[in-house]
């Protein structure tokens, strides 16, 4: 897998420059391409509140939100020829989650932040990142809230299982671990036996990526006071890890399909950028 096509989502809250910097910088490193999308939402206003609102004022309030959106993209593009990379924006109308899933299958990646839940009047919703990885079909570059335009994908910290969502991460992750110059992949608390990880967990997963080229280390630890997510976070911070891959787990739940533990403790305690796939 290459990165040529890289989706942003843009947006008029603080950490929308924040992903847009990651992005550029992924565009720039991988020669890729990032289209910015920009989501108008219409939210759904029954027929007895159109007559007492008023049609006029709707198309006004929604036409200051294409405005916005327009500011926004202008600012996108600014920022991507200061870059030096290729680069457009698009202003989509419909529901957020359901556009940005949508837009990412016309992408090998989608940027996202970690909390996309407050103070953007041009969309709603409060978990974006969670259910844009599990229906997008698309992996996505998670943006901690804290991040600050540091470079990131020098040494990568690759959380194994041995499940589907990892193995999927891991493939697609590829062009990140190729490029990075440690990747550690680690294994919290392994299970022996034939389903299990072997004598050496890990092992077979490095001997696979060094066949991509890619230089890896495998690693386990054993707690069983801790918390597999927090084992995870104290042997990125070890490592000097600067980026993490892990599988989005999800399962269902009546009729969503909702994170699971690890994966909902990363994004909620993530010190670093966090590549996913479900």
């Amino acid at each position: 897998m290459t990165l040529k096509d890289i989706a942003v989502h843009l947006d008029n809250t603080d950490a929308c420059r924040q992903r847009v910097e990651a992005a550029l910088a992924v565009a720039a490193a991988h020669e890729a391409h990032v289209t910015g999308i920009g989501v108008l939402y219409q939210p759904f206003i029954p027929a007895y509140a159109e007559v007492q609102i008023g049609l006029d004022l709707i198309e006004q309030q929604q036409q200051i939100y294409r405005d916005a959106l327009n500011e926004i993209g202008a600012g996108f593009d600014t920022l991507a020829q200061a870059a030096g990379v290729s680069a457009g924006w698009r202003i989509v109308e419909g529901e957020p989650i359901d556009v940005l899933s949508e837009q990412a299958r016309y992408a090998d990646l989608i940027v996202l932040s970690q909390n996309e839940a407050s103070g953007d009047m041009l969309r709603a919703g409060h978990e974006m990142p969670d259910r844009i990885l599990l229906g997008a079909g698309r992996p996505a570059l998670i943006v901690p809230n804290i991040y600050n335009g540091a470079a990131f994908g020098t040494r990568i910290l690759v959380g194994w299982d041995a499940g589907r969502a990892a193995a999927r991460a891991i493939h697609d992750a590829l062009p990140f671990l190729r490029k990075a110059e440690a990747v550690t992949i680690m294994v919290a608390n392994p299970e022996p036996g034939e389903q299990g990880h072997g004598d050496l967990p890990g092992a077979d997963l490095a001997a696979h990526l060094a066949r991509h080229g890619v230089k890896a280390e495998a690693d386990h630890t054993i707690s069983k006071d801790v918390g597999i997510g927090d084992l995870l976070l104290s042997r990125a911070a070890d490592a000097q890890a600067d980026m993490i891959v892990l599988g989005a787990y999800g399962h269902a739940r009546w009729h969503e399909l909702v994170l699971g533990g690890v994966t909902q403790h990363m994004l909620e305690h993530m010190p670093v950028p966090v590549f996913m796939s479900h």
